[in-house]
């Protein structure tokens, strides 16, 4: 049974952690103002504004107030386009102006993909193969999320070895059970067995 829901969890938790339930904003905290949670900045690792970005000119008041929410979010958590307009939008911005301020905003998305992936491992384990299919489900685009989970620096062995001991917290499995399920999320067999190994099962 752990099988078919083990990247639906990991899934889940993307959107758990996300403004309710949406995922691309993980790791969040309710601002208590009745606006949508935002999350903490990781250490040195949160989103940021472009150096390089300058503020469009011409803008509406709604699409000015868009913007300046826009670079808000993006100072503290790492979004895709994708995520940030449906924040935006959370926040009762229209979908163009929330469109606006994601196409205008200056963010580097394959930047903000490799930020969001190293603020999922400081949370749970992923495989490689996983952790890029959570960053597309948040909203990034294939190739960003491939490159982003590609050059996190992650040593997949040992996520391997963290994400076994997490099922074996859960519940009991045997060794070959262990391995298939690891081997489901995304890690190589050779990774999955030595995930298992370090486990001492």
């Amino acid at each position: 049974m752990v099988k078919s829901v083990s990247i639906a969890a990991a899934v889940a938790l993307g959107s758990i952690l996300t403004f309710g339930g949406m995922a691309g904003c993980s790791s969040e905290s309710s601002t208590g103002d009745g606006s949508a949670p935002i999350e903490s900045k990781e250490d040195a690792n949160g989103g940021g504004e472009s150096s390089e970005n300058k503020k469009p000119e011409g803008m509406t008041p709604s699409q000015e107030q868009a913007y300046e929410k826009a670079l808000t979010y993006l100072s503290t958590t790492p979004f895709s386009h994708d995520g940030l307009v449906k924040q935006l939008e959370y926040e009762q911005f229209s979908t163009e102006d929330a469109v606006f301020a994601a196409d205008n905003c200056g963010a580097d998305w394959g930047e903000q993909a490799l930020l969001k992936a190293k603020q999922y491992l400081s949370t749970m384990p992923f495989s490689q193969t996983g952790l890029s299919s959570q960053l597309q489900f948040d909203g990034f685009a294939v190739e960003d999320s491939d490159n982003a989970a590609a050059n996190v620096g992650a040593d997949w062995t040992e996520q391997a070895t963290k994400k076994a001991k997490s099922y074996l917290d859960t519940m009991a499995f045997s060794h070959s059970q262990l391995v298939d399920q690891l081997v489901f999320d995304g890690f190589t067999s050779e990774q999955a067995e030595a995930g298992v190994v370090a486990n001492g099962l």
